[in-house]
C-alpha cells in the first residue's frame, strides 16, 4: 500500500488521558466497537499502560455477561485466550519475541481469522497485521511525574476503523 493510500484509509485522533480512570474509560468505549476479525495493536514503552488498557477492555466485555475472570498480563505465557460469549479474544504480549517467525505456535493467524486480537508490542509482526486494524499509541508525557498516570494517546484507524471510531 502506498503512503498516499495508507493516509486515505486512516483516521487519527490524539488526546491526553488525565489518569488511569480515563484510560480505562477509553478502553470501555473502544471495546463496544469490537467485532470478530478485529486487530488492535498496542504500542508504547514499558509502563506506558498497554496491559492496563487491555485489562480494562477485556473486563468491560466480560462484565455484561456476568463473567468475572482474572485478566493477567501475558508477558510470560505470550498469549491469553478469553471466550466472551460468542466472541473469542486473544491477548498477545510479543515483547520477548525477536521476529514474526516465532509467532506461528501462538495461533496468531487463527486469532486474526476467528476473533479479536489485542497485541502488545506488535512491532515484530507489523508486516503481518491486516489492513483493517486499530493502532493505539500510549505514551507517558515528558513532563509527567513518576507517580502520575497521565498518558498521551494516539488512535490510528485503518480500513473501516475511521468511521467506527468517530464518536470515541
Amino acid at each position: 500500500m502506498s503512503q498516499k493510500q495508507k493516509n486515505e484509509t486512516m483516521g487519527e485522533h490524539s488526546f491526553l488521558l488525565p489518569d488511569l480512570a480515563a484510560t480505562q474509560a477509553l478502553a470501555v468505549r473502544l471495546g463496544r466497537l469490537l467485532r470478530a476479525g478485529d486487530v488492535v495493536a498496542l504500542y508504547g514503552g514499558l509502563g506506558a499502560g498497554k496491559t492496563a488498557f487491555a485489562r480494562a477492555l477485556i473486563q468491560s466485555l466480560q462484565a455484561p455477561l456476568g463473567l468475572v475472570e482474572e485478566v493477567p498480563s501475558p508477558t510470560f505465557s505470550l498469549v491469553q485466550h478469553y471466550q466472551i460469549g460468542p466472541l473469542g479474544l486473544w491477548h498477545f504480549d510479543l515483547y520477548r519475541l525477536s521476529g514474526p517467525g516465532e509467532t506461528h505456535e501462538l495461533g496468531l493467524e487463527e486469532a486474526f481469522a476467528e476473533g479479536v486480537s489485542l497485541i502488545e508490542w506488535p512491532q515484530c509482526v507489523e508486516s503481518r497485521l491486516p489492513p483493517n486494524r486499530l493502532e493505539i499509541y500510549l505514551e507517558i508525557p515528558a513532563d509527567a511525574g513518576i507517580q502520575e498516570s497521565r498518558r498521551q494517546v494516539r488512535l490510528a484507524g485503518y480500513g473501516d476503523w475511521p468511521e467506527r471510531m468517530q464518536n470515541v
